[in-house]
């Protein structure tokens, strides 16, 4: 009989359902049986596409003796982290600060009130490696709940204040204190650049995420040869997906060659964005290819008919990791042997794809640039790839998690609008569009606030800091794109959102949660941008971004004060805040403001379509501090159109900073050096 999560939408508690374990999805109904029965609970929060969440699943979950315990001694909960970010990074920090370290699945004991007392990850069905049992973990924390009780109450409350304190941050108390400059973008950049993996690109050893927000913060020219080695390193690796596009989401190696084989949203929604603006600084068209191939692999595998983006592909199927993707050498030699290929070609291929007898992952083989990103990519290549693809779709596939998150969106909004604009992809700009339409449309409720998730046609739960912010930034990129005011305007809707309902006006920053959400024990604000942008982060980018087009001073100083609570603490780690150093820069250097006005005769043309000229050369290339406007003369949003005139009748650019224009030009070239 299925449990309580029978009713849920999320894939991932789906997945969940026919467990012997008694599951409660997290609400009201699981804390107040807790409370009532003052029993401890068991918290397990994963997500669909983790190998290891379906490990323990098999292993224990689905064990009917330690179901009949867990059952007998516990109030068992399953999360959906994507879902709840809230929940995930609240007992995450709870998680690495009893265990040392955190991951998934996450395992949470709490008291009755939710309140953490022992924590960990996997926990596997037979003692190994000095790691206890799940069976023996669950008896222990039973007998030390039982034993234990009063001196784990006594310190409830500690706990819960230390899990709060990143909600108690606060900037200085007199306006102006502490504000971040030069120095401190300066010391960020160095300790990027100490961190830096010279040899192998990115940060770090094994595991290795890819560092697309860092990336993106140090484009320039002294630290573009390190962007440039990360991102051949990454496309030559086998965590970019040689044959359907795609990134996973990390390496097991320090070498990008083996990945942990899920492939998540928001990292080929950023991935895409890098490689394109890679591939206006540097010039090598084979980031043009990835960040094309990127979308592509989105708007076939990850799209929704009605135009949002799935959350992420498993990396299991037939119950075994990687299988859909990875090759042995026979399989391989057969493939393109019936493809036509002859011995010389087939072994060209082969060594191109880094394909040999002994494998590369556990015996088999993942397909990688063995020669490098930089290699001239043989002619039979050309014929091998769609044979081997068209073989590779006759496998078992991967699992979908088939949810809709509203940030993850938001991203996807921002990479297929700028690709669209910068390459001139109508497709690309129309997908945005649509994508951006089902957000705006399906994923509200009935007083137009935000939800967080949307699966078949039920949209559901309570918006996170998150979801306004990307969505916010989204939907300028689009606007910019597109000059259709739809889309501004909707981007100063939600910006009026998030700053009414998550801003901490007092202390600065915005909490990760809405003041209409349900309470947990802590209230917290989100930072750290890896492998995803923080709430925070995004915020203050898109912030600054909106008050240089609106002219609104009160969404920059809400951004500096961001910046001013943050900056701080991302200074001294800065590889993990790229997405918030962009914004410190952009706060710090100051930006530039564009306006682009046509004739208002120019009706019926659709927005923009007679500024065209004018505004493929604002996105010709790399320009992360310019913001664009555009529209007909007498156009009053946003402001920075405001009294602009199409000279003459004729499409008109006003290059502006701090809303101080040069004289307008009309000319592409004219606008080229003004921008120069």
């Amino acid at each position: 009989m299925a449990n309580r999560l029978a009713s849920e939408t999320s894939p991932y508690l789906l997945q969940h359902r026919d467990n012997p374990v008694e599951w409660y999805p997290w609400g009201e109904e699981a804390l107040v049986f807790a409370r009532a029965e003052d029993r401890p609970i068991l918290l397990s929060v994963g997500y669909s596409a983790c190998h290891w969440c379906h490990v323990m699943e098999r292993e224990s979950f689905e064990d009917p003796e330690v179901a009949a315990y867990m059952n007998e001694h516990f109030v068992n909960i399953k999360v959906d982290r994507e879902e709840r970010p809230d929940i995930d990074a609240l007992y995450m920090e709870a998680v690495q600060g009893i265990a040392g370290q955190g991951g998934w699945p996450m395992t949470v004991f709490c008291d009755s009130e939710a309140v953490p007392f022992h924590a960990g990850t996997y926990f596997p069905p037979q003692p190994i490696g000095g790691r206890p049992s799940f069976r023996m973990v669950l008896e222990a924390v039973v007998g030390t709940y039982r034993t234990k009780r009063e001196e784990i109450r006594g310190q409830a409350p500690d706990t819960a204040e230390r899990l709060g304190a990143l909600g108690r941050l606060r900037v200085g108390e007199r306006p102006g204190e502490g504000r971040p400059g030069e120095q401190e973008l300066d010391q960020a950049v160095e300790a990027v650049m100490r961190a830096a993996d010279q040899v192998g690109g990115g940060f770090g050893g094994a595991p290795k995420f890819p560092p697309a927000s860092t990336l993106e913060f140090l484009f320039g020219k002294e630290r573009d040869p390190f962007v440039a080695l990360t991102l051949d390193r990454m496309l030559a690796g086998g965590i970019y997906d040689q044959l359907g596009g795609g990134f996973s989401r990390y390496a097991v190696d320090g070498a990008w060659l083996v990945p942990h084989f899920e492939k998540m949203l928001y990292d080929n929604a950023l991935l895409a964005r890098v490689y394109l603006h890679g591939w206006q600084r540097l010039g090598h068209e084979r980031y043009r290819r990835v960040c094309g191939e990127v979308l592509d692999w989105a708007l076939r595998e990850m799209r929704r008919p009605d135009g949002g983006f799935y959350a992420a592909l498993d990396a299991d199927s037939e119950g075994e990791e990687g299988r859909f993707y990875v090759w042995s050498a026979a399989e391989f030699g057969e493939v393109l042997g019936e493809a036509g290929l002859g011995a010389a070609e087939l072994e060209d291929v082969r060594e191109y794809f880094g394909v040999s007898e002994a494998g590369n992952c556990d015996g088999a083989n993942v397909l990688h640039l063995a020669r490098g990103a930089a290699e001239v990519e043989p002619e039979a290549v050309e014929r091998a790839r769609p044979a081997l693809l068209a073989a590779r779709e006759g496998r078992v596939r991967p699992g979908l998690d088939s949810k809709c998150l509203t940030s993850w969106n938001g991203l996807m909004i921002a990479a297929l609008a700028e690709a669209g604009a910068v390459l001139g992809e109508e497709r690309y700009l129309a997908a945005a569009r649509e994508c951006a339409g089902l957000v705006l449309g399906r994923m509200r409720d009935a007083e137009g606030r935000l939800l967080r998730t949307l699966t078949g046609d039920e949209a559901r739960l309570n918006a996170y800091l998150e979801d306004h912010a990307f969505l916010l930034e989204g939907l300028l990129v689009l606007y910019e794109a597109t000059f259709e005011p739809r889309w501004y305007e909707e981007a100063v809707t939600i910006a009026e959102q998030m700053l009414g309902r998550f801003g901490d006006e007092d202390g600065g920053g915005f909490f990760t949660t809405s003041d209409d959400h349900e309470r947990l024990i802590a209230r917290r604000k989100d930072l750290g941008d890896h492998p995803i942008p923080a709430g925070n982060s995004s915020a203050a980018l898109g912030l600054l971004r909106l008050g240089a087009l609106s002219g609104q001073a009160r969404y920059r100083a809400a951004a500096e004060a961001t910046l001013r609570l943050f900056v701080p603490t991302a200074v001294g780690h800065a590889d993990a805040f790229g997405h918030l150093l962009q914004a410190l820069e952009l706060s710090v250097r100051g930006g530039r403001e564009l306006a682009l006005v046509c004739a208002a005769d120019g009706d019926p043309l659709p927005p923009g379509a007679d500024l065209a000229e004018l505004a493929s050369v604002a996105w010709a290339e790399h320009r992360p501090r310019l913001v664009r406007a555009g529209g007909a003369a007498g156009a009053e949003l946003p402001e920075l159109l405001r009294g602009r005139e199409a000279v003459e009748g004729r499409p008109t650019a006003y290059v502006c900073e701090d809303f101080t224009c040069r004289a307008p030009v009309q000319s592409a070239e004219a606008l080229r050096a003004a921008l120069a």
